[in-house]
């Protein structure tokens, strides 16, 4: 050892940040690794260039004139977990962007910049930098620029392996078009876009299932059998930016929901005013066989699924029963599944879905009621 480690007596130990367990090095290495992932995620208003102590964006050059500003915070919740769990760290980093970006949309918001917040015990870069290039992948598909970010090395906090991530997404709206509650009407219809699994919510019971029922994750699924069931429970959630930003700007769209904690009976009735009622037909859509097999496997109640689970439906549109057509053809077109699951009617504000017998596995006809 070195002079700093073994001192001539009498005087003190030299000290270094390393020697607490914090590379500055391994940080610094982390960003020249991503700095090229982040610049792919360029778009007019934003280079996406890091290193600096923040990130600007130019909303004149973004095509704005008369702006109001959209922010959503979020995280992955325990899917993280799993994800760390099973080596799984390439899709976390979508969800991440998704779980901020559907929320700006909903309120009618382009998302415009993303940052993100990643802490950990120790630094491994090569899981850093796949996690990062999630991340960058879901700013491409949300159409918002990695602008920056902190990566926190903090010895002591998590256990060997752990890591944690927070994202924070900022959008714009014209003033003239913002999504709110008014423009909701009795009469209107609702629009359900499938969802691509599992998305972000309901996975610390997806644990607890897969710990009592010790499921075998890398094996294939029982439901289908060409996907392992670790990548059908990761698939990263989907990202409707793109496929809703158009049709927001036309007027068409009334009112969106994201489908996530809380499922349909309670994230529906966030874009209702007081005096009008969602109402949710399960039988107007087949039950995806992922969602199946939970139930199943938890011996799930009906209605604790439609407060839990997405149950197939990651974004809620509402719309004019005029405009149902239209709407349902761009949103094909631009790659979604859409059904026709519901409408709004006079009552308070709430949300009730219902289903018939065998209907999510239901020995009888059932319903479940949520008020706001």
């Amino acid at each position: 050892m070195d002079s700093k480690h073994n001192p001539p007596d009498g005087q003190p130990a030299s000290y270094t940040y390393a020697q607490a367990g914090v590379s500055i090095e391994t940080g610094n290495a982390l960003v020249r690794a991503i700095a090229p992932l982040a610049r792919a995620t360029r778009r007019p208003g934003a280079d996406a260039d890091l290193g600096g102590f923040g990130g600007f964006f130019d909303l004149k050059a973004a095509g704005f004139t008369d702006p109001l500003l959209v922010a959503a915070n979020d995280g992955v919740g325990t899917k993280l977990k799993l994800a760390i769990d099973a080596g799984k760290h390439d899709g976390v980093g979508i969800d991440l962007v998704a779980m901020c970006a559907n929320d700006l949309i909903v309120q009618g918001a382009e998302p415009l910049f993303f940052l993100d917040y990643y802490a950990t015990g120790k630094l491994d870069n090569a899981i850093a930098t796949d996690v990062v290039a999630s991340i960058a992948e879901g700013c491409k598909q949300a159409g918002c620029a990695l602008i920056g970010g902190e990566t926190a090395e903090m010895p002591g906090m998590y256990s060997d392996g752990d890591y944690d991530l927070a994202g924070f997404c900022v959008g714009a709206v014209e003033r003239d078009q913002v999504l709110t509650a008014d423009k909701v009407a009795a009469g209107d219809v609702i629009l359900g876009l499938a969802s691509s699994g599992v998305h972000s919510n309901g996975f610390s019971l997806v644990r607890r299932l897969a710990a009592d029922k010790g499921w075998k994750l890398d094996r294939p699924a029982l439901f289908d059998q060409t996907v392992l069931l670790i990548d059908a429970l990761m698939a990263p959630t989907r990202i409707y930016v793109k496929s809703l930003l158009p049709l927001v700007k036309t007027g068409k769209v009334h009112a969106l929901a994201h489908i996530t904690g809380g499922g349909l009976l309670e994230n529906i009735p966030r874009v209702l005013p007081k005096t009008l009622h969602a109402h949710i037909d399960a039988d107007a859509w087949d039950q995806p066989r992922l969602m199946a097999f939970l139930q199943a496997q938890g011996n799930i109640e009906p209605e604790e699924m439609a407060r839990t689970f997405n149950c197939g439906i990651g974004m809620a549109v509402v719309v004019a029963e005029s405009d149902v057509a239209d709407v349902t053809a761009a949103l094909e077109a631009a790659g979604e599944t859409v059904f026709r699951i519901g409408h709004i009617a006079a009552g308070d504000k709430g949300c009730t879905v219902s289903g018939g017998a065998e209907t999510w596995s239901a020995r009888a006809a059932w319903s479940a009621t949520h008020n706001a």
